[in-house]
């Protein structure tokens, strides 16, 4: 009986001294979070109080792209009946103004186009002289109508195709109007119907090329447009005339202020949409294909938010600092979202909500506890 008692005892002192550790584990872990200033350190560190509020916060969606250009914007040189390339001076980069002479171009056959336009006029001459002739005829019986209609056939017929020779040497740049027999040219000039510069030169001097080759392609950069790629998710956040901030990585201090003037309707492979932008102010420095990253403001629905002063970060966590009685802080830890014009959209437990925060000062109570820890 002796021996029982011993072992119930001891047992009863063991259960005392597991309740009177685990008692002290919970009051440590608390006294952790908590910071207690006196009087006097409450008045000098300047504690200031706040209420959690709701407020819509923007975020910021970030998106890269590349300068493009609209295709009305883009010019292929081609010549409408090929030939040889006599002369050109462009090289890659080079700024043209509209008119200016690109090339010039030399083939037998441009000769050939004016001998036809020169003869089809001197032909024109006799069978416009019999026309008149016959019709007057005509009008006195002195000719049968088979015979008038005849001429007025050869006379449409001639005039017609003297109309069509003069679009045609339109079409490669010679003016009808200055052709004659002392003016038979066998080159040609390409000029140039706009002002930009040259994005691409495709042929070198003697070289022929066919109706349907490219020799130029000239670029006005004036209209150039930002073409960003917008994620799906992202894409019904996005409206026209929408405004956004465009910067590259060369000058990133640099901003250009954009606004949205297309968004795709189509996804490509990497689900994916295309927005277009405008340039509020044209900088020749933006050429295309340069790569930009932008930043676009989106309006998000309300949060709660406390002042960005209120929060602190220790140990990659970020804290408040809650008032409680007697002097006492209670560092909080919460889950931060967007900030905007010195707000910060947070996430903390509910319990919370209703409390007085520490919106300013929250740094100097971090140190007094860290110091306070280490003294200890």
């Amino acid at each position: 009986m002796k021996n029982i008692l011993i072992i119930c005892s001891c047992f009863f002192l063991l259960s005392c001294k597991d309740t009177k550790t685990e008692n002290n584990n919970v009051d440590t872990n608390s006294i952790e979070n908590i910071v207690t200033l006196t009087d006097a350190q409450l008045k000098n560190a300047g504690i200031e109080l706040g209420k959690i509020t709701s407020k819509s916060i923007s975020s910021i969606l970030k998106v890269n792209g590349k300068i493009d250009v609209p295709p009305q914007n883009i010019v292929s040189i081609s010549v409408p009946l090929g030939g040889y390339l006599k002369s050109s001076k462009l090289l890659q980069g080079m700024h043209v103004n509209k008119g200016e002479i690109l090339g010039v171009m030399e083939d037998q056959q441009y000769i050939q186009l004016q001998q036809d336009y020169l003869t089809a006029k001197a032909q024109f001459n006799f069978i416009e002289s019999e026309y008149n002739r016959q019709k007057e005829l005509n009008i006195g019986k002195a000719t049968s109508d088979k015979i008038f209609e005849q001429t007025k056939s050869n006379y449409q017929t001639q005039l017609i195709l003297i109309k069509s020779l003069e679009e045609k040497l339109r079409l490669i740049g010679l003016n009808p109007n200055k052709i004659d027999v002392n003016h038979i040219s066998r080159s040609i000039n390409i000029y140039s119907p706009i002002n930009g510069f040259v994005s691409a030169v495709n042929v070198n001097i003697g070289k022929y090329v066919n109706p349907a080759d490219v020799l130029f392609e000239l670029v006005n950069p004036t209209d150039i447009h930002l073409a960003l790629n917008i994620f799906e998710k992202d894409v019904d956040k996005l409206f026209i005339g929408q405004k956004l901030i465009a910067y590259n990585n060369n000058k990133p201090n640099k901003k250009y202020q954009c606004d949205i003037i297309l968004i795709s309707k189509n996804l490509n492979k990497e689900r994916s949409a295309e927005v277009h932008c405008h340039f509020d102010q044209y900088d020749k420095s933006l050429l295309p294909g340069m790569f930009m990253n932008a930043e676009i403001e989106i309006q998000s629905n309300k949060h709660n938010v406390l002042p960005s002063d209120a929060i602190v970060r220790y140990q990659n966590q970020q804290y408040v600092f809650i008032s409680q009685p007697n002097n006492q802080f209670e560092m909080v830890p919460i889950e931060t979202l967007d900030s905007e014009h010195g707000y910060t959209a947070i996430e903390i437990d509910e319990k919370y909500v209703r409390d007085n925060f520490v919106i300013k000062g929250a740094y100097t109570l971090l140190m007094k506890m860290k110091n306070t820890e280490e003294e200890e």
